[in-house]
């Protein structure tokens, strides 16, 4: 079950040209609370934060800030020398900041509809993350249990029909595809939001996070039920190159983990249990490692007793065979059949054993 994922940090795919900054820009006037005078305010791209793209100095709780942007998306605003940093969406307009310092989470923007949509964005969704954290945490603390993951399929399953309703709403706003950027690997159900997507405006297609969306749902289809597994080939903990292919002919479970992955290490049991039960009906299981230290990635095989084969490059989340896969969050697996076809992804506990009993039957030989 992955209640713990990675976030990773969303990058601009391809910077457009200045063609499409207006010519007026954004000017923001602001009055902040608490603000030192002489205080510097500064504007930047979390994707770029050596560039500074408007800077002013405060006087009496003032500033104006004036500058472009390409694209409509989340900017840093920063104060310094307190080092006061909070988020907001930018767009080519003039606007109005207010607030007080000492909460700068709270801050008020008027004038961009991208940030109205921000607020609501947080104010229907910080309920759904807050249950998130606490199973995650209760998830920590006991290990995986199926009441446990029970709320977690509910949550999820929750979680997805907000942003459905969400996006439904918003669709002709930029926040709408932020949005499932956000709580998509969450969600996993790519043709829910592939449907979505093709609600929106074209404008927000366009837009930053409709191209960074766009391009998530084309990764998403990438090891699909249904689709040929992509062939790989890696070392195992001798150096041997090991390829996908070489187990055509039989079942395999491609499980992407970690011995630093929490998660993953509460799983390793079922995984083995998996193996133990099914080894001697044409299944294996390929461990693909994220590790980057052979030597902790070499104990945790040999005390989660992992008797199958194991392949890594050592590369941390840079693991080639990661990327080809466009894995973002660990532990995940998919199930191969004899032909080379996915026909099952991330299945956990007794999802695993169900699938597994399914293709090859329970009673033993």
């Amino acid at each position: 079950m992955n209640l713990l994922f990675r976030i990773v940090p969303m990058v601009a795919l391809v910077m457009g040209s200045f063609e499409g900054i207006s010519q007026q820009g954004f000017q923001i006037e602001g009055t902040i609370t608490g603000l030192p005078d002489k205080s510097v305010v500064v504007i930047t791209d979390p994707d770029n934060p050596s560039d500074t793209l408007a800077k002013a100095v405060s006087r009496q709780n003032q500033f104006k800030l004036n500058g472009a942007v390409v694209d409509v998306k989340l900017y840093n605003i920063s104060f310094l020398p307190s080092d006061k940093k909070g988020l907001l969406f930018l767009e080519n307009k003039k606007m109005k900041l207010s607030g007080d310092v000492n909460a700068i989470q709270q801050l008020k923007l008027e004038g961009s509809v991208a940030q109205d949509g921000f607020i609501a964005f947080q104010q229907q969704f910080e309920p759904y993350f807050r249950k998130y954290g606490e199973l995650s945490q209760a998830a920590n603390k006991s290990g995986v249990t199926d009441s446990l993951m029970q709320l977690y399929r509910q949550l999820v399953d929750n979680l997805a029909a907000a942003g459905e309703r969400f996006a439904a709403e918003k669709k002709d706003q930029v926040v709408a595809p932020f949005m499932w950027a956000t709580i998509m690997q969450v969600v996993e159900n790519p043709d829910l939001v592939e449907k979505s997507f093709a609600g929106f405006t074209p404008e927000v297609k366009s837009s930053f996070y409709g191209r960074f969306l766009e391009a998530r749902i084309a990764d998403s289809k990438i090891g699909r039920i249904g689709s040929p597994a992509l062939e790989f080939t890696q070392n195992d903990p001798s150096g041997t190159p090991v390829s996908l292919s070489s187990f055509r002919g039989k079942y395999v479970l491609i499980d992407f983990w970690a011995s630093w992955c929490g998660p993953c290490r509460q799983e390793n049991p079922n995984v083995v249990l998996a193996h133990d039960r099914f080894k001697n009906k044409n299944f294996t299981v390929l461990g693909v490692s994220l590790d980057n230290n052979k030597e902790k990635w070499l104990k945790a095989i040999k005390d989660d007793k992992l008797d199958w084969t194991q392949v890594s490059d050592l590369k941390y989340w840079q693991n080639e065979v990661a990327l080809q896969y466009k894995i973002q969050s660990i532990p995940q697996n998919l199930l191969i059949d004899p032909n080379g076809i996915i026909i099952g992804k991330n299945l956990r506990g007794e999802e695993l054993q169900s699938k597994l009993c399914e293709v090859l039957g329970c009673k033993e030989q």
